[in-house]
């Protein structure tokens, strides 16, 4: 690389040609690939699928339609990793969208790279925003250094599912057909051991094949549940911060399960929840956002609430979605456009919390159609107590770390490995990482 070529300018270069590869001449090349779209137009990038991503459609006409609404050109990408290096790509290359989604947990690494543009109060209340109006949680999160890089649009924690029919006839259920408070490991281990008896199967159900993501979360639920847990990682991921004794019981915990056969050992995620669905598992734990998929199931009745706190506090592993504005130069026209596209998002919060997710704009939480919401508003308050994942440039959802570190989870849960021997790998692994530099 020449002196006079520096390796952001390089990157760049490699950006924009990459992106052009991918795109080709279709509707997606307006605008990724430095092509020309429409004045006026508002550019958005996002990597919903599924459920999320047809609710996002859904508000994405919403927004086409309302009166004197700018032309909006919407492109959805491969969720995780692949979609952050488009929008890093892009942005390094000078072609980046009007506005992104961006995780909670992502867009630490953006703004540290000035791939984000800082949000002030002043951008805010273009379209009569304030910081008020959004969960104090998730918007205190989204800080870097005092400032704002994020607009959440969500809470997304790890829940329980449970069958209803199941509960009821393991007398978990209260006159009203809620479940009754579950506390502690005695009675977690209560709960499923009854569930167990009217399923002839397994009590609770939760992936441990093939999907490191559920892993993680299952164990970071209950490891940030215990009094003294640190987060796993400091200095902005230099340091592996975990609590070697609490990391080591969760896991050991987590085993346990598996080896009483509560918790089946060996299922992936579609089984885990198919186990629930059928009245094979009296539980199910998971992200909130396969709400969609259990209430497509016919005949099935279930219910959702937080996490229950089996250890010292509450807690569930979790994130957010955010609107992100990826650093470009804007006018203040162009700067209210892309404004209005998300205040439109967000007063569209209701439909966006259908599919799950706890609203992160308090006139929707707090709105009396949100409260009816059922079993939705059911689990509203694990907004106040999830937990991100630490910061860091390899880490937050769809990572490295969650994979490294969930894989070796996975071989926990399925007895094939000791806890000790686990964190050993994973730790090994996860020093890579630490003493690599950020390459944003």
């Amino acid at each position: 690389m020449s002196a006079g070529l520096s390796r952001r300018s390089f990157l760049g270069g490699l950006g924009v040609a990459a992106l052009g590869a991918t795109t080709g001449c279709s509707v997606l090349g307006a605008g990724v690939a430095g092509t020309e779209v429409a004045p006026g137009t508002v550019t958005y990038w996002n990597l919903f699928g599924g459920g999320d991503g047809a609710r996002m459609l859904v508000m994405e006409d919403a927004y086409r339609a309302g009166p004197g609404s700018p032309k909006l050109q919407a492109a959805t990408f491969t969720w995780g990793n692949p979609y952050y290096t488009k929008l890093s790509l892009a942005t390094i290359g000078q072609v980046p969208p009007d506005v992104a989604i961006s995780h909670l947990t992502r867009s630490a690494n953006l703004a540290r790279a000035g791939l984000i543009s800082e949000i002030t109060e002043e951008t805010l209340g273009m379209v009569g925003l304030s910081p008020g109006d959004f969960s104090e949680k998730a918007w205190k999160a989204q800080q870097l250094d005092g400032k704002n890089y994020a607009i959440p649009l969500d809470t997304h924690p790890f829940v329980l599912y449970y069958n209803a029919e199941v509960c009821e006839k393991a007398g978990l259920l209260d006159s009203a057909g809620n479940l009754k408070p579950i506390n502690g490991t005695k009675g977690w281990e209560a709960a499923l051991s009854a569930a167990k008896q009217v399923t002839g199967a397994y009590g609770a159900s939760v992936a441990t094949i093939g999907d490191q993501a559920t892993s993680w979360r299952w164990f970071q639920t209950l490891y940030q549940q215990h009094e003294g847990a640190t987060p796993w990682l400091a200095d902005t991921g230099r340091t592996l911060s975990y609590n070697r004794e609490i990391t080591l019981d969760t896991l050991a915990y987590i085993q346990s399960l598996t080896k009483k056969g509560l918790m089946p050992a060996d299922t992936d995620y579609a089984g885990s929840q198919t186990l629930m669905f059928t009245g094979k598992s009296g539980f199910y734990l998971q992200g909130e956002w396969e709400i969609t998929t259990a209430q497509s199931i016919k005949g099935l009745k279930f219910g959702m609430v937080p996490v229950p706190t089996l250890f010292d506090r509450p807690a569930a592993q979790g994130d957010s979605h955010t609107f992100v504005l990826p650093a470009r130069s804007r006018t203040d026209e162009q700067l209210r456009r892309a404004m209005g596209f998300v205040k439109s998002m967000l007063d569209q919060s209701l439909t966006w919390a259908k599919g799950g997710h706890i609203p992160a704009y308090l006139p929707t939480l707090h709105s009396q159609a949100y409260k009816e919401l059922s079993p939705q508003s059911n689990y509203a308050s694990a907004a106040d107590t999830v937990v991100y994942d630490a910061p860091a440039w390899y880490s937050g959802s769809g990572s490295t770390f969650e994979n490294i570190v969930g894989a070796q989870i996975g071989l926990v849960q399925q007895g094939l490995a000791s806890p000790q021997a686990a964190l050993a790998r994973a730790r090994s692994q996860l020093l890579t990482y630490a003493n690599t530099p950020s390459p944003l």
